[in-house]
């Protein structure tokens, strides 16, 4: 049996991501519920990307999608258990990059190869990070951020939710891009992050649009840009990183479902189309950007090259920044 990948680290191109043939599989699938594997707790944006989807995408398919959130491990416990489990379509997981083209370039130890043991099959949605200072702080834009942090170099703070995490990496991204030294704070979660920010312990922080916007409505923070190509639906004022003048440091924070390698081909173009589908229908995508989520509704082949990208950036900036987790 044969996979076409791109690269050492590639994902396999095209639907389905397999050489298998149609078959009855495909003809007569589903014939029960499918479940897709939320790696983290309820609750969180991917979890509710997630429920919406399965939802519209059961109706398509004529079954249910049956939403089992495995938490643990930043994700790789539920991202694991999808790369294990039997290629037929009906486990699948709800992934996003921590799970899947960050690990193989920090995680010393992993129980899976994610771009060799996951085939993508739709890109639904992605979410743009906010660069966001302290409403009382001196720092109007990203250039005031990087001229303070050249002047007092190793003397500002920035948190994240943990070491390896997106808004620790994202920030990793632009002290690369604009050569600043900063200190790496990381914490157990927005929260508490958002918290010692506010009060000024800590300078800076990449987080979610959501997450920031009920702050900067609230006058608590400051939102000095967006990471991805196209300004945030909430923040609509804030200008991305490209416009404030640091184009190096755009990342997009995608979220999209995968399963494991070697799923005949016509089951997964099944799939592809009631996921893209799913998140396209209005009702779906009028939640999302009211949840500060991107609908995106991409099939197989242009995840792959999403994931290609990924792969490449992640790898850039970790042997930068040798950043790495035990």
């Amino acid at each position: 049996m044969t996979r076409a990948v791109i690269g050492r680290r590639g994902f396999a191109v095209g639907v389905g991501a397999c050489a298998l043939p149609f078959g009855a599989d495909a003809d007569e699938f589903p014939q029960k519920p499918i479940t897709l594997v939320v790696p983290f707790a309820p609750g969180g944006s991917i979890d509710i990307l997630a429920r919406l989807t399965a939802r519209a995408a059961g109706s398509a398919l004529g079954q249910t999608v049956v939403v089992d959130n495995r938490g643990g491990a930043a994700g790789l416990i539920g991202a694991a258990s999808v790369a294990k489990a039997e290629p037929d379509g009906y486990t699948l997981l709800m992934a996003s990059a921590a799970q899947v083209t960050i690990p193989p370039w920090i995680n010393r130890s992993l129980a899976f190869d994610p771009p060799r043991d996951l085939a993508p099959i739709a890109h639904l949605a992605d979410t743009p990070m906010a660069l966001i200072v302290a409403a009382s702080s001196k720092m109007q834009s990203v250039g005031d951020f990087i001229v303070e942090a050249r002047a007092r170099r190793g003397e500002l703070n920035y948190a994240s939710t943990g070491v390896g995490s997106i808004s620790h990496l994202v920030m990793e991204t632009l002290k690369l891009a604009a050569d600043i030294d900063i200190v790496h704070v990381p914490y157990r979660g927005a929260a508490p992050a958002l918290n010692d920010l506010q009060a000024g312990q800590i300078q800076a922080m990449f987080t979610s649009t959501a997450s920031a916007a009920p702050l900067v409505a609230a006058g608590k923070l400051r939102p000095l840009a967006v990471t991805t190509p196209v300004r945030s639906a909430l923040l609509p004022d804030v200008p991305t990183m490209a416009e404030a003048g640091w184009p190096a440091a755009e990342v997009v924070v995608w979220a999209g479902v995968m399963a494991p390698a070697n799923v005949p081909r016509g089951v997964m173009r099944r799939l592809e189309r009631a996921f893209v589908e799913a998140v396209l229908t209005p009702d779906v995508q009028e939640r999302l950007v009211k949840l500060g989520t991107d609908p995106v509704g991409q099939g197989a082949s242009a995840f792959a090259e999403v994931l290609k990208k990924d792969l490449a950036l992640w790898q850039r900036v970790a042997l930068a920044s040798g950043v790495k987790v035990e």
